[in-house]
């Protein structure tokens, strides 16, 4: 896998996603957006990382 620059900004646990880094739970990109599926979101499952790209 690919060695990421760790931003210890943006904690990440999905290591599914590319622009996690593999060597801690971490995201590589410089910013993310996080966006939601619910009109009035009222609990953590209704918030989405919406730069997730799948490896």
């Amino acid at each position: 896998m690919d060695k990421k620059h760790k931003n210890s900004s943006i904690r990440c646990t999905v290591d599914s996603c590319k622009y996690h880094n593999c060597d801690e739970n971490y995201c590589s990109l410089r910013e993310i957006s996080v966006g939601t599926h619910e009109p009035h979101p009222s609990e953590c499952r209704c918030v989405d990382c919406e730069s997730f790209c799948a490896k």
